[in-house]
């Protein structure tokens, strides 16, 4: 499905937290069983519309991220299912130890839901740019993570998140971001899907970096390279078969994440090429670096996670085949 042409007439943008606010409400009305469990943020997370409409089963703890994890433990062992929500650098920041021994160790029933993760969090600064939650928490045993590339595919992975069994992390972000896929668009935890056919470079990325992965791509085919785009929304379980068979055709490929370059998407890639298919690889995030204060598209131009550099290292990785 090449969805180049489509998204850069006039996207709709909305922040992928919305889509976890939307989820919420629809799992309000349609599964008794679903709890939220909030952390001193509720209007930021969204987290808010829920406890208006479903006050019995929403549980405010305050500025005490540990205690909200403990309590979800808690929730989920009463047979409920908890979708405990706060900012990335709380959740899984603050509260790293009670997620790997009271849920992941334990394969509780919890869903662990993050907003305002990676640099687009902009003014907030340094302090409250997550950039290293997807490595914490695809190491963890048991645990799933799922980074989705706009608003309606948060919803569904949270969605989705409810309907599997075991703990899960999604992360969802502030800045509104283009809304790349529609209401029929097909999700499936574990399962990448190819927004771009290509031959030449097979470009894998999940969050914001799937639009300025297509972006590139766009531009790479006016220099006469062929890009394949894939949105790996699911960094673990990750999806070997799509990723390996794309490689294959490719030859080369190319990571895009809003995250640091270490632990993330693109060494979960690194991880399963040099097993199955070694292949000339470049990963576009962040490099083993903080961030700063200012404006999101500032620090996503300062910072290399831009359709610029994804086309630059496009070029050299090619080089290599």
């Amino acid at each position: 499905m090449n969805l180049a042409d489509k998204i850069f007439e006039n996207p709709d943008r909305q922040a992928t937290r919305e889509g976890l606010g939307n989820a919420m409400l629809k799992l309000g009305q349609s599964n008794p069983k679903v709890w939220v469990v909030s952390a001193g943020l509720a209007d930021s997370t969204r987290a808010d519309k829920f406890a208006e409409k479903y006050p019995d089963r929403f549980v405010e703890v305050g500025i005490a991220e540990q205690n909200m994890i403990g309590m979800a433990a808690g929730a989920a062992l009463g047979g409920k299912i908890p979708i405990a929500t706060s900012f990335a650098v709380f959740l899984p920041g603050r509260c790293y130890d009670h997620i790997r021994q009271s849920i992941a160790y334990s394969n509780l029933n919890v869903k662990l839901v993050s907003t305002h993760a990676g640099i687009t969090v902009g003014a907030d600064g340094a302090t409250h740019q997550m950039l290293e939650d997807v490595s914490m928490m695809r190491v963890l045993p048991n645990m799933r993570v799922v980074v989705p590339c706009d608003a309606l595919e948060a919803e569904k992975a949270v969605l989705a998140a409810v309907e599997g069994q075991g703990p899960y992390y999604v992360r969802t972000g502030r800045e509104k971001v283009p809304v790349l896929t529609t209401a029929e668009s097909p999700f499936e935890i574990g399962k990448a899907e190819l927004f771009r056919e290509g031959k030449d470079v097979t470009i894998i990325a999940n969050g914001i970096m799937v639009f300025e992965a297509l972006k590139a791509a766009r531009e790479l085919e006016k220099q006469g390279i062929d890009a394949e785009v894939i949105n790996c929304h699911t960094v673990k379980p990750l999806d070997e078969k799509a990723i390996v068979a794309s490689v294959k055709k490719t030859g080369a490929v190319v990571t895009a994440e809003e995250h640091q370059k270490a632990g993330g998407l693109g060494a979960a890639v690194a991880e399963l090429l040099s097993e199955k298919l070694p292949t000339p690889q470049i990963r576009v995030g962040v490099d083993d670096t903080f961030g700063e204060s200012g404006p999101a598209p500032a620090l996503m131009e300062k910072y290399g996670l831009t359709s610029k550099e994804i086309v630059k290292s496009v070029r050299e990785v090619i080089k290599k085949k």
